[in-house]
């Protein structure tokens, strides 16, 4: 987020935080696309926004299409795995991709691999506790170095010779651990986000809309659950972010 405010300045952002329904990658399939259907025909219809990110790979590479069809008046953009770039860069041709069991599951993610890394070896490593920890540091809680290594080391491989050379981080909570990813690490390797890409095509399709940017930005995020503790307005304020609660919780499907 820190990057996307960077590059558009005057644009007030609306961050929802779906507390009530997080982890994603523990959910079902078929009930977590009726829990993101409710949510955002909320959120568009209480907030209108000018474009939707959806941070988050797990519903990204499940419900992305979905939505563009369910709401062609709005533009979205969407966080999925950086299998293609991985596959341009990578010297050895072994490449890990480090999500939650969703997204590692997700019939999304095992087609931007035919379509985009035919030519390489891709290891799908699907963690159920990383985004957990990762929400835990964020609150102050220490980190566990021995469960993260436990969680990584799939990720290493070796093969003919040669050793995995980059780790896709396929969950946008994994980047606020990458230090701990890098301290545990067997070898180096290259910790790919999609972050940079994601502001790149946010910014290309600002120009097109026709919408001033407002002079009295106001930056909010809001929960889901209808419940924000001291400690997590003080986490969200260090972020710039001002916490609300959504007009009416989302219950869980």
């Amino acid at each position: 987020m820190r990057k996307a405010r960077f590059f558009m300045l005057g644009y007030p952002f609306v961050y929802v935080v779906d507390d009530r329904g997080f982890p994603y990658g523990s959910w079902e399939d078929r009930a977590l696309r009726q829990h993101l259907s409710c949510l955002f025909a909320r959120v568009l219809e209480q907030y209108k926004p000018l474009l939707c990110v959806i941070a988050c790979n797990t519903a990204s590479t499940l419900m992305l299409d979905q939505l563009r069809a369910n709401f062609p008046n709005y533009c979205f953009v969407g966080t999925v795995p950086a299998i293609k770039p991985a596959a341009a860069c990578s010297l050895s041709g072994l490449i890990s991709v480090l999500a939650t069991p969703g997204t590692v599951h997700g019939t999304y993610t095992r087609n931007l691999i035919t379509a985009h890394a035919g030519q390489c070896s891709v290891y799908l490593v699907g963690s159920k506790i990383l985004s957990i920890v990762a929400e835990s540091y964020l609150r102050g809680i220490m980190v566990d170095l021995r469960r993260i290594q436990e969680e990584i080391f799939p990720c290493f491989v070796q093969k003919n010779g040669k050793r995995t050379d980059i780790v896709v981080l396929a969950c946008t909570h994994y980047h606020f651990l990458k230090k701990f990813f890098h301290d545990v690490s067997p070898w180096p390797v290259l910790w790919l986000d999609p972050s940079e890409a994601i502001v790149q095509r946010i910014v290309s399709l600002l120009p097109s809309c026709k919408v001033t940017p407002s002079t009295e930005q106001k930056d909010i995020a809001c929960f889901t659950s209808g419940r924000v503790s001291y400690s997590t307005r003080r986490l969200f304020h260090g972020f710039g972010l001002i916490c609300e609660e959504m007009v009416g919780s989302i219950d869980l499907i």
